[in-house]
């Protein structure tokens, strides 16, 4: 890791010292399911939907087994929520019959099942298994270009590989969050807190707000 990185990773630990997903879960199939659900919402819209879900569907079994229509009455609060609720259906039938009922733990397997991409496999490869990933989320994609740590027009995977090489492997998955935390409640989409950013000076972004720092 080079000096500038270094600067980076250490503010961020001051920042975020106890950065963790934020998703509510109970076990390595909820994880996976809530992260299915959290995709384009927040994890709040998810949190307040899962209780209930997983009291109604505990296993794989249970969910392989719901009517469409009821699982979306459950989930019709978060965005895209029937596409969602078919795909945790789907991908609770393939786990319970190929799987027996365990959540796989190869990027393989889990990139195989329906509605699970590659940042829904980082996340939980990293979250439920300990397996070393970089999920890039619009937050972390936000952060790394507005750092300089990619540029912007880079894919989610080149972003991702970027971020691999410029930080040790056993720091991905605490760093993967403290950017998330970084993003969603420092580094806004729209109104970023420039003025009281410990990484101001190592900003690269072009839209940076500089009147409020040096008023």
């Amino acid at each position: 890791m080079n000096k500038r990185n270094s600067e980076i990773y250490q503010a961020l630990q001051v920042m975020f010292p106890h950065a963790k997903v934020e998703l509510n879960f109970s076990n390595h199939f909820e994880l996976l399911v809530a992260v299915v659900l959290s995709a384009q919402t927040t994890d709040i819209a998810v949190n307040r939907v899962t209780p209930y879900l997983f009291k109604q569907y505990p296993t794989p079994a249970h969910l392989k087994a719901a009517e469409l229509h009821e699982v979306e009455a459950i989930i019709q609060s978060i965005g895209l929520y029937r596409n969602k609720a078919k795909h945790i259906i789907e991908l609770a039938k393939v786990i319970d019959e190929k799987y027996h009922g365990i959540v796989p733990n190869t990027r393989e397997d889990l990139e195989s099942l329906p509605g699970v991409g590659r940042k829904t496999t980082n996340v939980v490869l990293s979250n439920a298994f300990g397996i070393p990933a970089f999920a890039v989320d619009t937050h972390v994609s936000r952060v790394s270009v507005r750092l300089g740590l990619a540029k912007k027009g880079d894919s989610v995977l080149e972003i991702e590989k970027k971020l691999m090489k410029h930080f040790p492997e056993s720091e991905w998955l605490k760093l993967h969050h403290q950017m998330i935390f970084f993003g969603r409640y420092h580094c806004l989409a729209k109104k970023p807190k420039c003025h009281v950013c410990p990484l101001f000076d190592l900003c690269k972004s072009e839209d940076k707000i500089t009147d409020e720092k040096t008023s």
